[in-house]
């Protein structure tokens, strides 16, 4: 960790990656999606994502490590919460990707539009 309290860069791409794949899944997607709504049981986890107890303790496990979930037991309930977070870290990255994208198309179209006002001038 940094002084701040951050994580060192390399830590934050593993747990960046973790999230990413954990996002692959679309069993795990089902899930986040529904605690978007606010705290879920582990019940009602598995029953949205169509996933048996087994299964979707793996799927839950996954979403915690990847820093997408958090967990509190309530007596003998686990209920889940997203935490946005690294969700806002994902979207940060995949924002960075379009912004990459939108700034080529615009120095393509502004080249494309210069390169046809020199055509016009010249005919």
């Amino acid at each position: 960790m940094t002084e701040a309290g951050r994580l060192e860069p390399a830590a934050e791409e593993g747990q960046l990656d973790a999230a990413l794949r954990a996002l692959a899944h679309p069993r795990r997607r089902a899930m986040l999606r529904l605690v978007l709504g606010g705290e879920r049981t582990a019940t009602e986890l598995a029953a949205a994502a169509g996933a048996s107890g087994p299964d979707a303790s793996r799927h839950l496990k996954v979403l915690r490590e990847a820093g997408l979930l958090t967990m509190r037991a309530e007596r003998t309930t686990r209920l889940y919460r997203l935490d946005p977070t690294r969700l806002w870290e994902v979207r940060a990255l995949l924002d960075g990707f379009w912004d990459d994208r939108l700034a080529t198309l615009k120095v393509v179209a502004e080249t494309m539009a210069s390169e046809a006002t020199e055509r016009r001038g010249t005919a």
